[in-house]
């Protein structure tokens, strides 16, 4: 059984974030064959081409960190109908200088949650968008747009709806077979 690191995004930096939870139940239910690393994103100075020549460590560390992953996972909220600032700042980071684009080939997925019935659907939309610009593979199915209560939610992430958590595992299962093809065409370095 091969396993693969999963470098995941959190888009919201509030810390009671729904997307944070989403996370830790999107772990909790994952094949055995996927590890997960969070990649931190809130001490991210706005990017800027000034930095090109020298990134900051915290940049370096993020681009590094993407590296040392086999895939991504993007669990982000939407903000007025788009992705949050700081998640298209961390994106910036790591897809530059050019040249140099952390997310070129990489397997990856986008999901979230929102209290509202449509889970962030707009926001993903704008986000495959960027990861389609950035050449990242893309999970196209299933979507997974998320509505948020805490019936549904325990706050360790523990998903208390049968049905959510039955979609919420068959959508791991996917994303593992998803990296699987993708690495299995373009392996990463």
């Amino acid at each position: 059984m091969t396993t693969h690191t999963v470098g995941y995004f959190v888009g919201s930096l509030s810390s009671t974030s729904i997307n944070r939870i989403l996370s830790k139940a999107l772990i909790r239910l994952a094949p055995p064959e996927l590890e997960f690393r969070e990649i931190p994103i809130g001490d991210l100075p706005l990017y800027s081409p000034d930095f090109d020549a020298d990134y900051p460590p915290v940049a370096t560390a993020l681009k590094d960190a993407i590296a040392d992953s086999d895939a991504v996972l993007f669990v982000t909220p939407e903000y007025n109908r788009s992705i949050p600032g700081a998640l298209k700042n961390a994106i910036d980071w790591a897809s530059r200088p050019w040249g140099e684009n952390s997310f070129d080939h990489i397997p990856a997925a986008v999901i979230g949650a929102s209290i509202g019935q449509i889970g962030t659907a707009v926001a993903q939309q704008s986000l495959r968008g960027v990861l389609s610009f950035c050449n990242a593979r893309q999970m196209t199915s299933p979507e997974a747009y998320i509505t948020f209560s805490e019936e549904k939610f325990g706050p360790d992430g523990e998903v208390r709806d049968e049905g959510l958590e039955g979609f919420l595992r068959d959508y791991m299962a996917e994303f593992r077979d998803h990296i699987e093809r993708v690495l299995t065409v373009l392996p990463r370095d």
